[in-house]
Parts: structure tokens; sequence; C-alpha cells
């Protein structure tokens, strides 16, 4: 080759260099342009809890089942809700993920077909799924179910225990807007008779393994609360008891399961079946029972707690109006 052909050859190596480069770069800022909104999670906007409220007679021993990670419209997971419907309960959780991306489209067909007919008693969390778009998906759904504006965390009495919803996809740092409303909830209320519910665990033996930002949430209920409840991980575990808390993961909701690994911290798991928790709830007393689709109890176990009686999540004695919503033994699930 000539002395002349090489510059000409780096020249135009140079050329196509700098066109795959432009193509690169225009395909990213087009990309930013497209996709960015959907990265960027709209804010939660607090409003007073309307929508997820306390039964009618919130001392009451009552039935509540928790699970989550099964809103796919599966078989599987229909199933598992028509053994929770069976069961007549009071109040349900659901632990968040509605698949694939918490659009208002899959709540219609993945969550609506399988819990619909739970939807009047049950209170929710929010997953990683659905967040990024819950003003289109999650916010929208619950609103079109209660008639309310949808809250971000709230807290309600049922079995004569405060529950709380928690949320693991918002801020919950020290000083942010969920962490202010929970210290001041938790400032009002006497006695450890409080379960909270969120969607990612502090601690899991699951794929997902801990969540260590969770944190904050679970400093804030450190002496003032017994069980936390979760789902993120598609199983069922049982750890034993931190800071005077149980923790609890019910994500074996129908869409897949997670293997587990050997961890002492985990008291039970199972990674093998479709199942919930079911929660016996008294004053001063919870019976918790891991029950799979097919109603076998996989594991059992009883909390106890310090009791206050009478007493709304604000800490005042409750009114008929502030205890608004019928239990499924006032008015029973059904569809929509």
């Amino acid at each position: 080759m000539t002395g002349r052909g090489r510059p000409f050859l780096r020249s135009r190596r140079l050329v196509v260099l700098l066109a795959a480069l432009f193509t690169l770069a225009l395909a990213i800022g087009v990309g930013a342009l497209v996709f960015g909104s959907t990265r960027d999670v709209p804010p939660p906007r607090p409003v007073a809890n309307r929508a997820f409220l306390s039964s009618l007679t919130p001392d009451r021993p009552a039935v509540v089942w928790a699970v989550g990670d099964g809103a796919n419209g599966s078989d599987s997971a229909r199933a598992l809700a028509r053994r929770i419907a069976a069961d007549g309960p009071d109040r349900m959780l659901y632990l968040g993920d509605v698949y694939d991306n918490g659009s208002i489209e899959d709540f219609r067909e993945g969550y609506d077909t399988v819990y619909g007919r739970l939807a009047p008693i049950t209170a929710p969390t929010p997953g990683n799924h659905e967040w990024p778009a819950h003003l289109q998906g999650y916010d929208r759904y619950w609103r079109i179910r209660t008639g309310a504006p949808t809250p971000p965390w709230y807290a309600f009495r049922v079995g004569g225990w405060q529950l709380i919803s928690l949320n693991s996809e918002a801020p919950h740092s020290p000083g942010s807007p969920q962490l202010r409303w929970l210290a001041s909830e938790l400032r009002r209320t006497r006695g450890t008779c409080t379960l909270a519910f969120w969607h990612r665990p502090l601690q899991s033996a699951g794929r997902n393994g801990d969540q260590a930002d969770v944190a904050p949430l679970w400093n804030a209920l450190r002496g003032q609360a017994k069980l936390v409840i979760n789902g993120h991980d598609h199983n069922l575990q049982r750890l034993r008891p931190r800071d005077g808390i149980t923790e609890l993961v019910a994500g074996a909701g129908g869409k897949n399961h997670y293997p587990l690994k050997r961890d002492k911290r985990v008291i039970f798991g199972d990674d093998h079946h479709d199942g919930a928790l079911r929660i016996a709830l008294g004053p001063g007393r919870a019976e918790l029972s891991f029950v799979a689709a097919d109603g076998t109890r996989l594991d059992q176990s009883t909390t106890r707690c310090e009791t206050d009686r009478g007493l709304t999540p604000g800490g005042r004695r409750a009114t008929r109006r502030e205890t608004s919503v019928p239990t499924a033994g006032d008015s029973g699930p059904h569809d929509r």
C-alpha cells in the first residue's frame, strides 16, 4: 500500500467512528426524551385518609389477610384469592406489585380480575412495579374504588389494633414527609398493638434480600409496634423478633416463587407454595397463620401486645363518623 493510501483510510475510519458516535448520542438523547419521564416518579401527594377507614366496631376481634405480588390475572393468583374470600375476612392488606407496570389497564386486567371482589375491604400499599406510574394507575384505581383521594400512607383501626400502611417506594428518610407523619401518628398512640405494612422488607432470606433503605420506617416503629408485614420477595417467611417486632413476608401471591437461602433469622420459610398470611386480631393478641392456596396451614404463631382500647389512630376515642367503613361482615365482598 502506498503512503498516500494510509491517510485516506485513516480519515475514512475517523469519519465512520464519528458517525457512529453521533448516532449513539442521538439515540441516547431521544431515549432520554421518550423514557425520561417514566424514570421520574411523581412525588406523593399527602391527603387526609378518607379512603381506607376503621371498622365500625374497631375493638371487635377481626380476621385480616395479607398477600402481595399476585396481581397478574393468573389462575394461581385467582385460586389464592378465592381461598381468602371463602374465609369471609374483615379486611385484606394488599402488599404491593400490580404487573407488569401498574398502569390502569394492569389494575383492571391483573388486579381486578383477581382481587376485585375483595376491593371494598382492601387496604393497599404500593409496590415497586406500580409506583413509578402511581398517578395514572395506583392512585386512580383506588380513587375509583373508594370515591376518595388515595393517600400514599395512612392508618386505621380494626380488631383492637392500629394498622399503618407505609410506603417503601416514596421518600422515607429521616425528615421526609412520610417519617414526620409517622412520628406524629405514633406520638398520639399508646400501647404496642400496632401492625405496619409496606412492600419491601427490611429483612429477607429471598432473592431480593434485605432492603436496608427502609430502616428509617422500622426504626420509627421500635417500641410501639409488634408486627411488620411485607411482600416483594415471592415466598413466605416469618423472621425472629428484632427490636420487639416480628417481621413476616407474604409475597407468594401467585406470580412465581423466589428461592430462599439458609438464614438463621428465619423461623419459618416456604418457597414452594402460593399462599397468604391469615391474621386473627383481637385486643392484646394476634394469631398468625401462613395458609396455602389449597387451605393447608403451613405455619402458626402468636403475638401479644399492650392494649390501648377504644382509641383512634390519632389517640382519641372513635366516633361513628370517623369509623364509617363496613367490614365484610357488614356488607360482604362483591364483584364490581
